[in-house]
């Protein structure tokens, strides 16, 4: 079989302004971007408001493994398997981040005859989104800095700077370090760190933004420190909001592509999944819902976070709700589970994991099963998309069926990577008919709860947790951001995406274990709380064989080795 790139390159692409027609999207509301790409303006917005919702379908998983379980692919499946049904759907997807796409996960436009097009573009410096939101959260990191240098007139307390700079690539070595050094001249020497720009709150503002002067606001909200008498610093503060409203004016307006059948597809913002929603725009959102009979969208990571997020942090921004969520399951990441294997990212898998054992299916059942609950504790429908692979064996996608059938989900079995939409048409009758089922959608937790019922309602009802421990310094902490009025905000909980628990060792749906909360932030900017629970890596490292070493021109100036 072609690789993705060699399928892309062949694909025949319908020009931009068609996709937009069929869309709905009127000439004057698209900005395109040469023939295969453009952007949607937000005056889009306020023409489709009287229009009907379509069906809103949220694409997630069970728990990821090194295998790789092929989300992203699915959920463009998907949405080419509901066009063939003669379905009207519009996806939307985050965008790419470059330093994975240069490291280990690779590309994030779907794979073999399910991908989203043009896969070069959308991968690589996609329309300068990611590059707007860098500028603008250096700019602000820039005017903090020039603010405590130049007199310290808001007199900010230096230790307490929260703010720190960003990159969008993964680099190590910029995690933790000192600026400000070479004399008095060039500024204040003070410790800093790096994160990756998908990881910067200016990123998780753009994702839950419900427009340009949402965005503008939640701009000015972002807290960088504290004074010395322990009074916030906001980027409203030091005047800088405005001029990274400015940066973020085009960025704002979602991005349309198409997938590699031609259906519409918007692929707009990319918040981190560790600590931030890992979901695509609200304004995509609300754009996308009006545009045809289906929105399907995808969360980041497995249903406990990823979907968790997408419910009740998402939906309270963007007032829209679920009709039905796919949970993507394989046959080797349930082996996996099963903590019986030994797998190692860029590695080979293991060859007795590859061999027929549908008992070993079974035994890392447990994923799956919590994974179903966690869909339904919000009363969404769940359809469990089982992600054929060709070593696969009938017997193991027999035993998924079964456990599917035992909690009472829709199973469908996909073959999209070689086959495209036609290979989801199972899947995309599921769907259909989870879809028509009422709606019986709700949040986990009421905005008046309190801060700490909210970590320990995710805690127990989605992790499986005991209970929650917390450290002297988060218990402190919590209760200064009750003080500050910001306990009515939803909480996302930073944790491992390896593991249902905090602990990424631990395979299944671990029991009798307590979530352990060390520290607290808030991105008040983005409308949120997030207890920190473990080691989270804000900054990726490159490996001894990263992708970048298999990406080059070759002699006609076509890239080559990007997946």
């Amino acid at each position: 079989m072609k690789s993705a790139i060699e399928i892309a390159n062949t694909a025949e692409l319908l020009p931009i302004t068609e996709v937009a027609s069929a869309a709905g999207i009127l000439p004057d509301e698209l900005v395109p971007f040469g023939r295969d790409r453009g952007k949607v303006k937000l005056s889009i917005l306020d023409r489709l408001a009287s229009r009907p919702d379509g069906k809103l379908v949220i694409v997630t998983a069970i728990t990821p493994t090194k295998a790789g379980e092929g989300k992203t692919t699915t959920s463009i499946a998907l949405t080419q398997g509901l066009g063939k049904r003669g379905a009207k759907v519009m996806l939307c997807l985050r965008e790419p981040s470059m330093g994975p796409v240069f490291g280990v996960k690779g590309g994030g436009t779907g794979g073999g005859y399910s991908q989203v097009m043009p896969m070069e573009d959308i991968n690589l410096h996609f329309n300068g989104d990611s590059h707007a939101v860098t500028a603008a959260h250096s700019l602000l990191a820039a005017a903090l800095d020039a603010s405590i240098y130049n007199g310290n007139p808001l007199k900010i307390d230096p230790v307490s700077v929260t703010w720190p700079r960003t990159v969008d690539m993964n680099d190590r070595e910029l995690r933790y370090s000192v600026i400000g050094l070479g004399g008095k001249a060039h500024g204040i020497p003070r410790q800093n760190e790096f994160v990756i720009t998908a990881a910067s709150e200016v990123m998780a503002v753009f994702a839950l933004a419900s427009d340009l002067q949402d965005l503008r606001r939640r701009l000015g909200r972002i807290v960088v420190a504290s004074t010395y008498d322990g009074q916030p610093v906001t980027a409203d503060d030091l005047r800088a909001a405005g001029a990274m409203a400015v940066i973020m004016k085009e960025a704002i307006k979602p991005n349309l592509v198409q997938t590699l059948e031609g259906q519409p597809v918007l692929v707009h913002a990319g918040p981190f999944g560790n600590i931030a929603t890992g979901n695509s725009s609200v304004v995509a959102d609300r754009i996308g819902i009006h545009c045809g009979d289906f929105l399907v969208t995808e969360a980041g990571f497995g249903a406990d976070m990823g979907a968790e997020r997408f419910f009740n942090i998402k939906c309270r921004a963007s007032g829209l709700t679920p009709d039905a969520a796919v949970v993507v399951a394989t046959v080797r990441a349930l082996k996996a589970h099963s903590g019986k294997y030994r797998i190692v990212a860029g590695k080979p898998l293991p060859p007795e994991l590859l061999r027929e054992n549908p008992d070993d299916v079974e035994a890392g059942a447990a994923n799956l099963r919590k994974q179903i609950e966690n869909i339904r504790v919000h009363g969404v429908p769940p359809v469990i998309a089982i992600n054929a692979f060709p070593d696969d064996f009938d017997s193991e996608h027999e035993a998924i069926r079964r456990i599917a059938d035992q909690m009472g989900a829709r199973a469908a079995v996909c073959t999209h990577f070689a086959d495209g939409g036609r290979g989801a048409a199972a899947l995309a009758e599921a769907v259909a008919e989870a879809a028509d089922e009422p709606s019986a959608f709700h949040f986990l937790y009421p905005d008046q709860a309190s801060l700490t019922e909210k970590i320990e309602t995710v805690a127990t009802k989605v992790y499986g947790a005991d209970g929650v421990d917390y450290s002297t310094q988060a218990l402190r902490q919590l209760e200064t951001y009750e003080r500050a009025g910001f306990g009515h905000l939803p909480v996302c909980i930073a944790k491992t995406h390896l593991s249902i628990s905090s602990d990424p060792k631990l395979k299944g749906a671990p029991t009798g274990w307590r979530l352990p909360v060390r520290e607290v932030r808030a991105s008040v900017g983005a409308g949120f709380v997030y207890p920190i629970c473990g080691d989270m890596r804000t900054m990726p490292g490159l490996g001894s064989s990263p992708a970048a070493t298999r990406i080059d021109l070759d002699s006609h100036g076509a890239i080559v080795g990007l997946s």
